[in-house]
Parts: structure tokens; sequence; C-alpha cells
């Protein structure tokens, strides 16, 4: 597939879209130039309304912002196709102080427009604001919604390794008596995404990925860069190679390339002149096997007791 960077896009059916492209212009505006039917995923994660740089003086107030993103739905659901899907990334609205969790804004109106939800996933990451006034926000959700009743889901490109690859049936009669009980491929990583086996039977319902923050090498100057990791379980278990993948606010380009590497057709919009160009030159690098990105499945890092930013530090003796 090439590589498109335009600012007009020229599109009379789905077979037109033939290439990854990135464009400079508004999510909605785009959206509506293409055509109905014509995106297998959407995958994004909208602006907040926090007072980011690219945000600033776009929404006078709260129910304007709803508002606004409601109206962006209503058009992204006549461009998907009637088994595509939608994932959704939302964090919280915060202002003076009061926390207003994005999703439980967006749910009903995915609802009133006759999405069909699947599965609220969490993921969690270990850096971020420090808060001063109530518990540190260490996480965020992906919603997955379909279109409709019919869909796609891969599951065995997305398997996690077995915890007892050696538990069997129990013996006795049956044809599987004595057998492995388990998936050769690995098991279903149900709706939570946690990378390491161990902690995948024994922990928490969420995602561990590590967010995109100081030495992450996938870190850019975007300040709500989402991982890699993130999008791609997303890419193959909900898409076929040859599907088209959308990401309207593209940021630095993640969701695009992660499709262009895995043989998916990529399209992604952003108002900023930046970050397209960011976002074309990291397509780019992927391309020719240069671009930075965390292996997806490595665990998070924890330091060693012997690491010395493990240890308490001397100034704190007796605190």
């Amino acid at each position: 597939m090439n590589i498109a960077i335009q600012n007009e896009l020229v599109f009379s059916t789905a077979a037109d879209i033939s290439r990854t492209s990135i464009s400079l212009g508004d999510a909605s505006e785009r959206t509506g130039l293409l055509p109905d039917s014509s995106i297998n995923l959407c995958v994004t994660s909208p602006p907040y309304n926090i007072g980011k740089s690219y945000e600033k003086g776009s929404w006078a107030s709260f129910d304007e912002y709803v508002a606004w993103f409601s109206s962006y739905l209503s058009i992204l659901k006549e461009k998907l196709t009637d088994n595509g899907s939608l994932c959704l990334q939302l964090g919280n609205h915060v202002k003076n102080g009061i926390v207003f969790p994005l999703d439980y804004a967006f749910f009903p109106v995915l609802n009133d427009l006759g999405f069909v939800f699947r599965n609220r996933i969490v993921w969690r990451y270990n850096f971020g604001l420090h808060a001063k006034n109530r518990f540190s926000g260490r996480y965020e959700v992906l919603l997955w919604f379909t279109k409709g009743p019919e869909y796609k889901f891969n599951l065995d490109p997305v398997r996690v390794p077995q915890l007892y690859p050696g538990k069997r049936h129990a013996s006795g009669k049956g044809a599987k008596a004595g057998m492995p009980s388990g998936n050769p491929m690995g098991k279903n990583p149900s709706d939570f995404w946690e990378f390491d086996a161990n902690s995948a039977f024994f922990g928490e319902p969420v995602w561990d990925i590590p967010n995109v923050k100081a030495h992450h090498p996938e870190k850019t100057e975007h300040p709500c860069q989402f991982p890699h990791e993130l999008v791609e379980r997303c890419v193959l278990a909900l898409t076929d190679a040859g599907d088209t993948v959308l990401d309207p606010f593209v940021g630095t380009g993640t969701s695009v390339i992660c499709a262009d590497m895995h043989s998916r057709i990529g399209i992604g919009f952003d108002l900023s002149p930046t970050y397209v160009e960011q976002a074309s030159s990291r397509l780019a690098l992927a391309r020719a096997g240069k671009l930075r990105i965390r292996p997806s499945g490595k665990p998070p890092r924890t330091p060693s007791a012997g690491e010395k930013v493990a240890k308490v530090p001397e100034e704190w003796a007796g605190e």
C-alpha cells in the first residue's frame, strides 16, 4: 500500500479507498467525505475538553462539547460497514477539581444511535499527574461497539499463553477424557488485556500497558499519545487484511501506522499541521522498519530491589 499525504479526499465508493492516507482537516468534514459503509473499524481517542493546546477555544461548555462529539458519532455510523466496529478510548473531563468520566457521557449517545455495546475494557498505567485532593488517576477505558448484530472477531491472532498448558479433561468417559483441556494457540484474553499470563490469571480485570511517557520508545511531543499496543489488539481482532481502519483524531499516527503495518488501509485526519507532518514521518519510518515501537506483550517494567530508584532515600529515614 502506498502512503498518501493529501489535503483533498476524492472517494466515490469504498473500492476507491485503496491506500493509507493522512490528511489535514476537521474530523466531521473529512469523515463526511468518505463513502458510506466504507470503514471496517474506527479506533480513536477524541479530545477530552480539558484545556490541551489542540482543544482551546473549541467549546464554550461541556454540553457543547458533548453535542459536538454526538454529532460526529452520527456521521461516523453511516461510514461504518454493517459489520464494522468502533473502539473509543476515553478518559475523564476535569474542571474545577470535579471529575466526569467521558464514557458515562457518551454511552447513552451511542446507545441511542443504535450502536451495539460489546466490551468495556480498563487500561491501567503507572505514570501520570499526581493528584493532591483525590486519588491519582491511573486508568482509562476502551469502549467497543459494533454498528449492528453482525461483526468481525478474530480470536486466534490475539490469544494469550495458557497459564496451565498441561491441564487436562478429567479421566473417564467421553471423547475428550484425559485430553488437554486448553487451546494449543492460547486462551481468550477475555474483556481485559494483560500481557503476562500469570498476571492475567491472578490479576485484576485490566489491560496493563505502559502509557507513553518519559522514556517510552514511542514518545513524541504530543501530550496525549496512546501506545501502539493498545491499538494493535483492536486491529488484529476486529479487522482482516485489506480492511480499512479510520482514526479521525490521528495525532501522531499510531492507529494508521498499526493498520498499515498489519496490511490494512489506514486513514487519519487531524486539525494540526504539525501532527499531520509528524504522523506522516512516523508512518514512513514504520514502513522502512525504523520506527521505535515498544513490543506488544512485553510486561511493564518493575525496578529490582537493588536499583537506586527502588531504594528508600536516606532523607526519608524516620519519616
